[in-house]
């Protein structure tokens, strides 16, 4: 089942310095994957101390330069009330005291040029810049810190009435400084007071040391960097399931039994080794394969099945394909069998490629009732072990189903890969014909509209040789009619699409 954990292992592969890879394995299957890269550098909640370079009226948000190549985007919203003007009118000092901060603009409470302490909320993703919030939140490995904040939460899964009652308590026995709030996290489950005051007591000192750096450097600066992706994963991933942790360096090594020893010590029976063997460590535990498929649109069903997965600027599209068609008396069972597999294996898919936004399911359609309300369980079931807030409808009678998934950062793919300069990532380039024609149509437009004497095109190899090959007579009869010379040169390291056409009114 979905819901029962197997034997897991955590793989730590840290022997290239250009790139840092974590994999958690549930019997030997892939069940989480995250890689740091030297291009790929990640900002999500580093901490900036920066200065606003413009307000925008129409967009109700303000863009704050952090010192990175794109300024970042703050919304109206994202404003902590500390960062209003000091000069606020009647009408603004009154909204604010009576909280109705949804009644001001955000140009009558913040200014350009003005300084402010900003976090990374979102990854930069194209064209965009990061988006930002002034409210801050500082994660450690039980409790969220969230200064300038007065509300105080737990995890929602943490389910248990009489558990969520004791961390109340254990959390109101702290001391606690005014105006900070806090979240207590999943891995609180089974920890004792102690070790929620310890937390608490470095994510303070932190949150201290934050400070004195975003008082005394000049904007814009780095405040605070987020941890590396060990650190991170161990911190917001780990759980007493994992029974074992092979890395392959003596840092990584160093790194993971430091953090083991911090542990309650009901959790440290983890065994953590040091992997000397003459294969990689992957390639060892035979993941490598996995991990190529993240990146691979189609993905295989047991039953023979398959989902195709397409991740575009507005959503990313899922198809689910029966691998059967023929419509026997089991042709219903074999679609729900298909779409049962498929539920199970999208949820795994979004965790591992990191896909948020907008996700909409292609189901393959069901007859029965019963069979569509089984895939919707099964779903949200599978959807369980996400780390990211999701939320879900029902299947529509067109057989589609629409997944929110909160982004964690940009997905995995976008720090491997680069857009291909050939096709600029559409997965596809013109035909060798359609290249020509418009190369064609673009000399002989240009020809009668000027006084040209003279044409010197430069076109991919395989364009010019179509053109000389194809429409030798049909340029020759041109050059006659309109005396002018049409010269084709092949350009060796042209790409698809790409040419160069010279008209000239002189020999």
């Amino acid at each position: 089942m979905e819901g029962e954990r197997g034997r897991l292992k955590l793989l730590i592969n840290a022997e290239e310095p250009e790139e840092c890879r974590v994999a958690l394995v549930e019997n030997g299957r892939l069940e989480a994957f995250h890689v740091a890269t030297v291009a790929d550098e990640r900002t999500k909640n580093n901490i900036y101390k920066g200065r606003i370079v413009s307000v925008e009226a129409n967009l109700q948000a303000a863009f704050v330069d952090i010192g990175t190549e794109r300024n970042g985007f703050l919304p109206f919203g994202e404003i902590h009330p500390e960062y209003y003007r000091e000069d606020l009118d009647d009408r603004c000092r009154q909204l604010v005291q009576r909280d109705q901060l949804r009644d001001l603009k955000i140009e009558e409470v913040v200014q350009r040029g003005q300084e402010v302490l900003v976090q990374v909320a979102k990854e930069v993703t194209g064209s965009k810049g990061a988006n930002l919030t002034t409210y801050l939140s500082i994660p450690g490995r039980y409790i969220v810190l969230m200064p300038g904040s007065d509300s105080a939460g737990i995890s929602r899964k943490i389910v248990d009435d009489e558990r969520r009652q004791q961390l109340r308590e254990m959390m109101h026995e702290l001391e606690l400084p005014e105006g900070i709030g806090y979240i207590i996290r999943t891995a609180s489950q089974e920890i004792t007071g102690q070790s929620l005051q310890q937390d608490l007591r470095e994510l303070l000192a932190l949150w201290g040391e934050i400070r004195k750096r975003g008082q005394a450097m000049a904007s814009p600066a780095l405040i605070h960097e987020e941890h590396d992706v060990i650190a991170r994963f161990l911190r917001d991933h780990f759980t007493a399931d994992i029974q074992e942790i092979l890395v392959d360096t003596q840092e990584a090594f160093e790194q993971v039994s430091r953090f083991v020893a911090t542990l309650p010590a009901g959790q440290r029976d983890v065994k953590v080794r040091l992997h000397r063997g003459p294969r990689p460590v992957f390639n060892h535990h035979n993941i490598e394969e996995q991990i190529e498929a993240i990146y691979r649109p189609r993905v295989a069903l047991p039953s023979g099945g398959s989902i195709v997965i397409d991740s575009t600027e507005a959503l990313v599209a899922i198809d689910v394909n029966s691998g059967r068609t023929s419509k026997d008396s089991d042709f219903e069972e074999s679609i729900f069998l298909a779409n049962m597999e498929a539920a199970a294996e999208l949820a795994r898919q979004l965790r591992l490629r990191d896909l948020g936004g907008l996700i909409v399911v292609d189901f393959i359609d069901m007859r029965h009732k019963r069979h569509i309300q089984a895939v919707e369980r099964q779903v949200k079931t599978c959807m369980k072990r996400d780390k990211a807030k999701v939320d879900f409808s029902t299947i529509s009678r067109f057989g589609l189903m629409q997944i929110s998934r909160q982004k964690m950062g940009a997905p995995i793919e976008r720090g491997n890969y680069l857009t291909c300069e050939h096709c600029q990532g559409r997965g596809v380039v013109r035909s060798v014909e359609t290249q020509a024609l418009a190369a064609l149509r673009r000399i002989l437009t240009g020809i009668t509209r000027k006084k040209v004497v003279r044409a010197e095109c430069t076109l991919p190899s395989d364009v010019a040789m179509y053109l000389l090959n194809r429409k030798r007579a049909e340029l020759q009869d041109f050059e006659a009619r309109h005396g002018v010379r049409i010269i084709l040169q092949a350009g060796a390291s042209m790409r698809p699409g790409e040419q160069k056409i010279e008209l000239l009114d002189h020999n």
